[in-house]
């Protein structure tokens, strides 16, 4: 009788433990990956936006109610300080690399497959989105191989010819379409090449929301010639999308694979913000990322299937220009009034960046890491 009750004790406390604050049973694996990235944030970015939109006692952002919390070593191959290249290709191919390289060893060693890669070879759809050029440097790590991050050219071939990724919104039209080469050597035109293999060539928001409504499985949106504007200057009327919209869409495309998805969602201009010591760019560009994680979270959370096999991780690469809150002192700023905030300087920092996540395999997450053991937590758990 007392092993019995023993037994139901803690077979009741493992299915409590296996559920979701949704009430869904968790899984082992994970059918849908989506990886979030602002480029360059660091956790004072996030205390300025959130103050800034909610106050000093609000609610916080979307991604800080993700079930796990935890953080990241950041140093390349050849660098206490790393770049966008060589961050994002450890968390794509698993191993460091030196500063400029994209999941490519300039030396001739051989690389790992990327993530992207191994979701492709489970039958996956793959989608790409960023607010830079969409062949700058931290999508093209999941989706290309290149030494330099100025192969911007080679890395737009690739993901048409090589990686062949399903779905890829940004910024970069000129990287499709020049007749200059790049650091590799490649110029050309792309984009008969991506009609020919089946991509709807999108240049604005209205006609992205056309082809995608239409039943489009493969596009290609190029919203601007280089980056896309930043959110705090842009215009009620703009034709080009938000990172939210972006996600929506992205979302709405990859969710037909019956095999699921692995998608790249990158708010990369926080980067440029603290390169600038912008405050007002700072913070748009905090607020609009965390726009696009309130979509993938409400898009998991509205199916049960999707509460019990997305994996979703936001993360920063690195820190940029060492962003810290000093004020103000003595008072408390308002909702819609900025902190008191300064920068060490406008390059990248050393520090150390959090991870948030949740879904399966997102306990892994939640503890000290270098950004290398991302890859085999997220191809532990990918179905």
């Amino acid at each position: 009788m007392y092993r019995s009750l023993v037994s139901l004790v803690f077979l009741s406390v493992f299915l409590l433990q296996s559920v979701t604050a949704h009430g869904s049973p968790r899984s082992k694996t994970a059918r849908n990956i989506i990886f979030m990235v602002s480029d360059g944030m660091g956790l004072a970015n996030v205390t300025a936006a959130r103050t800034f939109k909610n106050g000093p006692d609000g609610e916080p952002l979307s991604f800080e109610n993700l079930r796990h919390i935890g953080y990241q070593r950041t140093h390349s191959a050849n660098s206490m300080i790393t770049d966008s290249a060589a961050a994002a290709s450890a968390w794509s191919c698993g191993e460091k690399f030196s500063n400029g390289e994209i999941c490519f060893h300039s030396d001739g060693r051989p690389h790992k497959q990327s993530i992207l890669e191994r979701a492709k070879k489970k039958g996956k759809s793959t989608g790409l989105v960023a607010t830079s050029t969409i062949t700058n440097a931290t999508p093209a790590a999941f989706g290309a191989h290149v030494p330099s991050r100025r192969c911007e050219q080679e890395v737009a071939r690739q993901y048409l010819m090589v990686t062949r990724v399903d779905l890829l919104l940004g910024g970069g039209a000129e990287r499709f379409d020049s007749y200059n080469e790049d650091r590799c050597g490649t110029k050309g035109n792309f984009l008969p090449m991506a009609r020919e293999k089946g991509y709807a060539i999108v240049h604005g928001k209205s006609d992205l929301f056309t082809k995608v409504s239409g039943g489009a499985r493969r596009v290609l949106g190029l919203f601007s010639p280089a980056w896309m504007k930043p959110h705090h200057l842009r215009a009620p009327d703009t034709d080009e999308p938000t990172l939210a919209e972006m996600t929506t869409v992205a979302l709405q495309v990859l969710e037909k694979d019956r095999d699921g998805f692995f998608l790249m969602v990158e708010g990369s201009q926080v980067d440029m913000a603290n390169h600038a010591n912008d405050m007002p760019y700072q913070i748009g560009e905090v607020l609009a990322f965390d726009a696009a994680v309130s979509v993938v979270r409400k898009w998991i959370a509205a199916d049960p299937g999707r509460r019990r096999s997305s994996l979703l991780i936001v993360v920063a690469d690195h820190d940029t220009g060492g962003f810290a809150v000093k004020g103000p002192k003595g008072s408390l700023p308002a909702r819609g009034e900025s902190v008191e905030g300064a920068w060490t300087g406008k390059d990248h920092t050393g520090v150390d960046t959090i991870i948030w996540s949740d879904g399966p395999g997102s306990e892994n997450l939640a503890k000290s890491l270098d950004n290398t053991d991302l890859y085999d937590i997220i191809l532990k758990v990918m179905k």
